[in-house]
């Protein structure tokens, strides 16, 4: 998402002082803010699924080797994951090519 709120947020900084219009700047400013915001979301909520078998979390770039039949979703290794997550309820990892369900374990009794 945040390569589609840059060229956004461009467009809208160039037309306004292209059209010498005040609001088209709290618009891009507005922009930004929901596109800092939609990164630290992403951070936050990316971080936390992990594959059970590697514990790589797919959902971050990590840089790793990946799985030699690992799918892409337009090039992408991790949005072919949260289009599997999303429409599946399950995703296969692409650092190890372990599939998972989307389920909450139940705990260890304490």
């Amino acid at each position: 998402m945040l390569f589609l709120m840059i060229p956004v947020i461009i467009g809208l900084l160039v037309s306004g002082i292209y059209l010498g219009e005040n609001r088209w700047f709290l618009w891009a400013g507005i922009s930004t803010g929901v596109a800092l915001l939609c990164v630290v979301m992403n951070f936050a909520l990316a971080s936390r699924l992990r594959c059970p078998l590697c514990m790589v979390p797919p959902l971050m770039n990590r840089r790793c080797s990946k799985h030699r039949e690992a799918a892409t979703l337009f090039g992408s290794h991790r949005l072919k994951v949260a289009q599997s997550i999303m429409f599946k309820d399950s995703f296969r990892c692409p650092y190890c090519g372990e599939p998972t369900a989307m389920e909450v374990r139940p705990g260890r009794p304490r």
